[in-house]
């Protein structure tokens, strides 16, 4: 009987131990905001490494953190390049003035000494946060602009149109306009060298004080993986591409399958299938093939 009651206070305390853990994580999972995620249509701002124009390193801030800079102004917005989550467009972007300093950075981009190298949130900010809590950390997301062109000793070529590629994270679900997170992306020029093998208005002729008209192409995925027409993966992004001239297409081709197949059945399949039934069963048919007492032909007295 000593030794019932230390076990049974050990098991109590610890009872009680587990009890206060539980309430704990209750209370915390309680309390705890889930992440905020991008409504379709959500504006997402684009801001890029500062960098030297001496020597296009990098610039870093008094705490020795990598320091950004948002996008150059847009003539059409009056605001740094804004992305749309979820919104398929041509977008136009014209940097009014190509100052001095911009311009050697430019040099550096297109002879890819220095990349221009852009970030987005992959979230956007909590609308909801509790006092006692500090506000989750913002993550970011590379958007890393290819830039391209031609560099000549007193202007340079570049290619004024880019291809804008971005992916959300996985869902168990997909729908049109729906929200998410984005998981990565990545822009490009498209033909830099038009100015000397095509047509010479996909490229700029670019001095100093000249205005740049950038022209973006953006598309959006739901995965991080690019789709495939051979492959079981196809997808038009989250906007998606079903038109009315599709839909009209598609009942033009049922359409023509159907009177394709209705003729080659009343013209071929259904006689071959009559006079077949006709020969196994002798004269006796209603169409008379073969000579009998059947329907046909009647028998002479």
């Amino acid at each position: 009987m000593a030794m019932r009651f230390p076990v049974l206070r050990l098991i109590w305390v610890f009872l009680m131990g587990l009890r206060v853990e539980m309430l704990a994580d209750a209370q915390e999972e309680h309390t705890a905001i889930p992440l905020p995620s991008y409504h379709y249509g959500a504006k997402i701002e684009v801001s890029c490494l500062n960098r030297s124009i001496d020597t296009g390193e990098h610039i870093s801030n008094e705490r020795n953190e990598l320091e950004y800079v948002p996008f150059p102004v847009c003539n059409e917005t009056g605001k740094p390049l804004e992305l749309m989550y979820g919104i398929e467009e041509e977008l136009n972007c014209t940097i009014p003035v190509i100052t001095d300093p911009f311009f050697h950075l430019l040099e550096f981009y297109i002879h890819n000494d220095a990349p221009l190298s852009c970030r987005i949130p992959s979230r956007p900010p909590p609308s909801v946060q509790l006092a006692e809590q500090p506000s989750p950390p913002t993550e970011y997301v590379p958007l890393i602009f290819a830039l391209a062109g031609t560099l000549q000793l007193s202007h340079l070529h570049i290619s004024t149109h880019l291809n804008i590629l971005l992916h959300s994270t996985p869902k168990h679900h997909l729908h049109h306009h729906d929200s998410g997170v984005i998981d990565s992306g990545a822009a490009y020029s498209t033909s830099p060298l038009s100015h000397t093998t095509g047509p010479a208005a996909l490229t700029k002729k670019l001095v100093i004080g000249d205005p740049l008209p950038l022209q973006f192409s953006v598309r959006w995925f739901p995965t991080p993986a690019l789709p495939r027409e051979n492959g079981k993966v196809e997808w038009a992004g989250i906007g998606g591409h079903f038109y009315v001239s599709t839909a009209f297409y598609c009942l033009v081709s049922a359409g023509a399958g159907a009177s394709v197949v209705t003729v080659w059945f009343w013209g071929v399949v259904l006689p071959k299938r009559l006079r077949a039934r006709a020969k196994g069963m002798g004269a006796n048919t209603p169409l008379g093939y073969g000579v009998g007492n059947g329907w046909g032909m009647g028998k002479r007295d």
